[in-house]
């Protein structure tokens, strides 16, 4: 009787138990999330195998249920209705599970390399980044950061920061995509709807990296490598990179002129230093030696006080990129291999002397803009009563190591820039959670293949739409900001020719651009990202929130030969003018012979008449075509023109694969 009551018992127990089996759902369902207004929004997730799932909305109280397949998958469509919240979504297989203060509005992916990764404050410090930072309370904008995450095979979820979505505010915002909260700042004040924003991005990475490999075929170049990324054994990659690796390193140390026999000589005393240059900071490498990567040696001598001496000192570098390596009069006070961290460096007080005492930094920048760049602030040596030293100065400088001199550094089989890693791992999670569209910021990386993405970039745009199943949903972008030198001469250039290929892909259906030639400079990672995202905003509120604005600046149309003059013709082109008032910038001309000479240009109503003394008989403009163009045309808007060519003559980059 007693065996019989207890086998019960369990039985019962178990029974209990599988009937209340956990509820898990990818990382994109969390408390705070947004989900897309006046939609079928799917909701997905796992349980156990032919459990019945049943889902209902505070919004509507109406129930949807379903049964999980044997895989224990499970997905519901729901009714969303307009704007509104926050509610309530509960989710049960006999255990109920609630997502809590839910928003219904407007959700946009947001996606690209650096510039859109580039946060509010952290590594970013956009223009005012205190203040932003401070105002960023909008509650009713939402946030959901993507880790930076590859793989070669498609992944069903994406790993989120937070524990998924967060509502904006002071905290959240600094180390969100600036660009991007500024593009939802601007909706959110001008609609009140509440803004979902999935921000995934990675700096430095190739638009392959974010579109599948089944896209990827289609272009001949991409079969070899996207055939390899889906057959590699990556453990057995992953070791011989790791070997290879190490190689390179040592070579490195080999192969600087600061090192013998795998010790530091530019540390002594006397060491003669009348040879080396000088170079002021805080300050990037590039500013100095430009398109420098590699290792440089840093010198200064300092006067320390009397009432100094013998007692220990705070030396403050700021951040460093990449890592450095610091003596104290000719003793190591520190190391550190980490980009972009702050370095603060304890002397003890048996190094510190009265009178002259010597830096060396040795600086390895691996790629980019390198060196030591933080405030000047950030660059001091300081005693324990709070008295400093400032650095912020000239000092003297050798180049140890140029990487143009070493071979090719290894490549990482988990690197992000091979063709659909970055798909598979940060944009496939998302493809069945319903958005209105894109915003991406990208095209830096593939300045060397401009030509490719003419086909690329569309190509990429086609997959994602493709892939979402929502139609050809809104899809605007970023084109590359002015960045670097300026060419004293009209110059080819693969800058221009990338930014070409994206005002080319505004022939793909619902697509838009906003131009920011006017907002870059030396950093190629521009500061007023405020106007970047309003700019990205006002195509959005223009063609999808009815607002009657101009979302656009000049757009190239066509063009007219009249004897020795050349007259353009533009769309959004309502009242032209120059932004300083000064005469139009930016204009070259060419005859048959293909050379360019800058050319006068005016405004005569609503178009550009452009000519040259030198050129009697035109064929062809060019407006700001170079990597950093003085340029000047706007509309009434106050919309920068996009750069553009009237001709096809063969490009820098063109077969470039």
């Amino acid at each position: 009787m007693f065996k019989s009551l207890l086998l019960t018992a369990i039985s019962f127990v178990l029974a209990v138990q599988l009937s209340h089996a956990k509820i898990t759902l990818p990382s994109v369902f969390s408390d705070n999330m947004v989900l897309q207004q006046k939609t079928k929004a799917a909701i997905w997730g796992k349980t156990e195998a032919g459990k019945k799932v049943v889902i209902s909305t505070s919004w509507s109280g109406k129930k949807y249920a379903t049964g999980a397949d044997a895989d224990g998958n499970w997905k519901i469509k729901v009714a969303t209705p307009s704007y509104g919240g926050p509610f309530t979504i509960s989710i049960s297989d006999g255990e109920v599970l609630e997502l809590k203060n839910v928003m219904i509005g407007e959700v946009w992916l947001c996606s690209g390399q650096s510039n859109m990764e580039m946060p509010v404050a952290g590594w970013g410090k956009i223009n005012d980044y205190e203040k932003e930072m401070a105002a960023a309370s909008y509650p009713n904008i939402r946030l959901l950061q993507v880790e930076r995450v590859t793989s070669n095979i498609p992944l069903a979820d994406a790993k989120v920061t937070k524990g998924g979505w967060v509502p904006c505010t002071p905290e959240n915002v600094a180390e969100f995509s600036s660009a991007a909260y500024f593009f939802a700042r601007e909706i959110y004040q001008k609609t009140g709807m509440p803004i979902g924003l999935i921000h995934t991005s990675w700096g430095g990475t190739i638009a392959e990296a974010w579109t599948s490999g089944t896209a990827l075929r289609a272009m001949p170049e991409f079969v070899e490598p996207v055939t390899t990324v889906e057959t590699e054994n990556k453990e057995e990659a992953q070791k011989t990179y790791l070997d290879k690796t190490q190689q390179w390193q040592n070579l490195i140390a080999q192969k600087d002129s600061g090192y013998s026999d795998g010790k530091p000589v530019w540390l002594t005393p006397d060491l003669d230093v009348s040879k080396w240059h000088d170079m002021v900071l805080p300050a990037t490498l590039e500013k100095t030696l430009p398109n420098f990567d590699g290792v440089i040696w840093l010198h200064k001598k300092i006067i320390i006080p009397n009432d100094w001496a013998g007692k220990p000192v705070k030396l403050s570098l700021g951040a460093v990129d990449d890592a450095d390596v610091t003596w104290f009069n000719g003793e190591k006070a520190g190391e550190t291999a980490v980009y972009n961290t702050p370095r603060m460096y304890t002397i003890p007080g048996n190094l510190v002397k009265a009178g002259e005492n010597i830096i060396t930094i040795r600086v390895y920048d691996a790629t980019g803009n390198g060196g030591l760049y933080s405030d000047a602030k950030l660059l001091y040596l300081a005693n324990d009563n709070g008295q400093q030293i400032p650095l912020n100065s000239a000092w003297q400088y050798h180049i140890g190591l140029n990487l143009k001199t070493m071979p090719p550094f290894p490549m990482d089989p988990k690197r992000p820039n091979r063709p659909s890693v970055l798909f598979n791992a940060m944009i496939n999670p998302f493809i069945q959670y319903a958005i209105k569209g894109v915003i991406w910021y990208q095209g830096e990386a593939n300045t060397g293949r401009a030509y490719q993405y003419r086909q690329l970039f569309p190509t990429m745009i086609n997959d994602w739409r493709a892939r979402w199943g929502e139609g050809n949903f809104p899809f605007y972008f970023v084109q590359l900001a002015n960045y670097y030198i300026t060419d004293p001469q009209p110059s080819a250039s693969g800058w221009a020719e990338l930014r070409e290929a994206q005002l080319k892909t505004l022939s793909l259906p619902n697509t838009g651009m906003a131009v920011a030639i006017d907002l870059g400079g030396y950093d190629i990672h521009p500061k007023n990202k405020q106007e970047v995202g309003r700019r990205l905003a006002l195509n959005a509120l223009g063609k999808n929130y009815g607002e009657k604005i101009d979302y656009s600046g000049p757009i190239f149309q066509k063009y007219a030969v009249d004897n020795n003059k050349i007259t353009i013709s533009f769309k959004y082109n309502n009242g032209l003018k120059t932004a300083d008032g000064q005469p139009l910038k930016g204009f070259a001309i060419a005859g048959a012979d293909q050379k360019f000479y800058w050319a006068d240009a005016v405004i005569v109503g609503d178009k550009v008449v452009v000519s040259s003394t030198q050129v009697s008989n035109p064929v062809a403009v060019r407006y700001a075509w170079g990597i950093n163009p003085v340029c000047n045309l706007y509309n009434a808007a106050g919309l920068p023109a996009s750069p553009f060519r009237t001709d096809e003559w063969p490009g820098v980059t063109l077969n470039k694969k």
